[in-house]
């Protein structure tokens, strides 16, 4: 249990210094509770995003100069790695510290006691939430405690070559204003038809296209998506009328049976099928960036988290950014996910460990991030940084911001109980669809029930 007594003292400097954290000295009762009293104290802080390693060590170096009894740890370890090895240390009782978290995997560490509820501390120093792109804050919240502070946010768009599309004659502005839907495929499955092109250099309009001999897939659909379809049919479903659940976050009730969905998924399959899209059993082991940079397909759904890599000095092709299309909703509708840092609930720095999270939700680190223009910050004048910040680098990404501003374009990705179990389910039932195993709707309402009886 966190002495709020002990929190109101030692946070006295930081509700005098805003945004700028000071060190604190102290002794006798009204030292920081958790062991951070009287000396110096490292805390480790994991992460996975290899591009934003450097942001953060220059936000630990600022802050460790602010607070020199408290230094950062930083360890950087790929994505699939990652959540092995904090399983596996949390499960030691020797995790760190703090650990960056997405909203697939909390609601475990918080059913099972792992991770530090922090409103007091909040409370205590009386955080502005309001700061925050709207409806982050919310999201670690659970019960009347909080799990986190909103880091950054992310959004979806169309990912196109550039000299594909101008091959193909298709004008940057037709994707500006592309439709959807799972009957025809719309506009957005014309122009994925027109920039698939066979060994023969057919498109996928021609009558004599040969869809067993393709050379450029016009689509680079993303298979290994889990139970969020995030990167496509998840924004595809939701355009055509589709919530994942009852209630979000902490629904117990899926709808991966619903009509909507299937009709999706369906469309995906026929996408394959007809040679647009590879099929999955054939489909490149590499990252669908890596397909991409090979120059084996024209576009993609990606979202903002890619922006370097599409963007950035190491991309082998020029790629630019549209809007996802307009589906039968009458609007476009992307994913808007975000990213906190958690407190380990056994640590021995607890109040130290809340220092570096309320500087890590600050204005003083995310416009940091937001210079090096990698991700978009949670607080919302920071992410104004990152969209001048990737101006003056002649990046056009005002896509993935426009969403934020436009009302209802957005929706979140589910936030319950039994994710990873959830994401398994649902992965078999798509892999079992693309392979041509069970026809979309057996599919999807088996996994369904399996995914409801788990919260039976």
């Amino acid at each position: 249990m966190i002495n709020t007594k002990r929190v109101a003292a030692a946070l006295l400097c930081g509700l005098m210094a805003g945004t700028t954290l000071t060190a604190c000295g102290g002794s006798g009762a009204d030292e920081p509770a958790g062991g951070d009293a009287g000396g110096a104290v490292t805390l480790d802080y994991w992460l996975w995003d290899d591009n934003q390693q450097a942001s953060y060590q220059a936000c630990a170096d600022a802050f460790h100069q602010a607070n020199p009894n408290i230094t950062i740890k930083i360890t950087q370890t790929a994505w699939a790695q990652y959540w092995q090895n904090l399983t596996t240390q949390l499960a030691a009782g020797e995790a760190p510290d703090v650990w960056t978290n997405q909203v697939s995997y909390y609601p475990q560490f918080v059913s099972s006691q792992q991770i530090l509820d922090i409103q007091p501390y909040v409370d205590a120093d009386k955080v502005d939430l309001t700061q925050y792109q709207d409806g982050l804050a919310d999201l670690w919240t659970k019960d009347g405690k909080r799990y986190g502070l909103p880091k950054d946010w992310d959004t979806e768009a169309i990912v196109y070559n550039s000299d594909m599309l101008d091959k193909a004659g298709v004008k940057p502005a037709e994707l500006a204003d592309l439709t959807w839907n799972p009957t025809d495929g719309g506009t957005f499955e014309q122009v994925i038809a027109k920039l698939t092109v066979d060994d023969k250099g057919r498109n996928g309009l021609d009558p004599d296209f040969d869809k067993d001999h393709v050379a450029i897939y016009g689509y680079q659909p993303e298979w290994n998506d889990g139970s969020q379809g995030q990167n496509g049919w998840g924004e595809l479903a939701a355009a055509n009328g589709w919530t994942y659940l009852d209630k979000n976050p902490w629904g117990t009730q899926f709808k991966y049976d619903d009509p909507k969905l299937i009709e999706t998924i369906g469309w995906y399959k026929a996408l394959t099928d007809k040679g647009f899209a590879p099929r999955f059993d054939k489909q490149s082991t590499l990252g669908i960036d890596a397909v991409m940079n090979s120059g084996k397909a024209a576009l993609t759904i990606a979202g903002s988290w890619t922006i370097n890599t599409y963007m950035g000095d190491g991309a082998k092709h020029k790629f630019a950014l549209a809007p996802l299309p307009i589906g039968p909703v009458g609007s476009r509708k992307s994913a808007i996910n975000g990213l906190s840092d958690a407190i380990w609930a056994g640590t021995e720095h607890k109040d130290a460990a809340w220092k570096w999270v309320k500087y890590l939700g600050s204005t003083a680190c995310q416009d940091v991030v937001a210079g090096n223009a990698v991700v978009f910050p949670a607080i919302k004048t920071s992410a104004e940084k990152a969209l001048a910040a990737h101006k003056a680098k002649g990046r056009d990404v005002q896509v993935y911001v426009d969403y934020t501003k436009t009302p209802g374009s957005t929706f979140l990705l589910p936030i319950t109980d039994h994710g990873t179990e959830i994401s398994q389910i649902v992965q078999d039932a798509l892999q079992s669809v693309i392979l041509g195993q069970l026809e979309p709707a057996e599919a999807l309402k088996k996994a369904n029930q399996q995914v409801n009886s788990l919260f039976a």
